[in-house]
């Protein structure tokens, strides 16, 4: 099963006005990061509000000789393929992304490949905090290193937030790099030399004493006169 982790940092919040500027995406498989990423800057061919890059910190100045959408969209769309794409308030990350989209006259993602996981927070936690913070905190996920938002960090954390909230246990990023690259579904049987029983047979002495303390118990489920099983079967 494999799932693209999809975060983007922009100019604004409308998609009509504003432009993408970061796009950072994580693949799982089977809810583990393999360690493939994609992540690119965009020159949004527009000024950056003060708002929108005290927020993420890009300012117009770093983007100017960035590519455009159109130089990366390729490379983007290969890598997300057609796996579900999960992303915090992914109305808005689909939006930009669409709108970038059909500015080149290419197809949109469809709605309903977007996984929300502020949708899942809130069904799994109704009425708490839903924000990529919030849940951060919740599943005691370092964000330590997050002084700003930024499209790839945001995906990295919101992978472990994903896996949480679909019944993970914060599976480490980069766990399953070598399984998925070389995982051949082999079913590996190893060989082991089976040592052949052992038989203990019961003394002469042992069998006498057995037979008296048998004669100690009123009409034992076992009779007193029973043999002994000279192979050894007595406890």
């Amino acid at each position: 099963m494999r799932e693209i982790i999809l975060d983007t940092e922009t100019t604004g919040l409308s998609p009509i006005d504003h432009r993408v500027v970061e796009i950072g995406c994580i693949e799982l498989v089977n809810h583990v990061a393999t360690g493939r990423e994609f992540h690119a800057y965009m020159n949004p061919e527009r000024d950056m509000p003060a708002e929108a890059e005290a927020v993420h910190g890009l300012s117009s100045e770093f983007l100017s000789n960035k590519p455009l959408f159109g130089a990366i969209v390729d490379d983007f769309l290969a890598f997300i393929g057609d796996a579900p794409v999960v992303a915090h308030n992914a109305g808005f990350d689909m939006g930009f992304i669409n709108a970038e989209l059909k500015r080149l006259n290419r197809a949109p993602l469809t709605p309903d490949r977007a996984i929300d996981t502020v949708l899942l927070a809130r069904r799994k936690f109704p009425g708490a905090q839903a924000s990529l913070d919030a849940l951060c905190r919740r599943f005691q996920i370092d964000t330590s290193a997050r002084t700003k938002h930024g499209a790839l960090l945001d995906a990295q954390l919101l992978a472990q937030v994903f896996i949480e909230l679909t019944g993970g246990r914060q599976i480490a990023l980069g766990l399953a790099v070598e399984a998925a690259a070389g995982d051949t579904n082999e079913i590996v049987t190893i060989r082991r030399n089976i040592r052949p029983a052992r038989r203990f047979s019961p003394s002469a002495d042992e069998q006498a004493r057995h037979r008296a303390f048998m004669a100690e118990f009123d009409e034992p489920l076992w009779g007193a006169s029973a043999p002994v099983d000279a192979g050894g079967s007595h406890s």
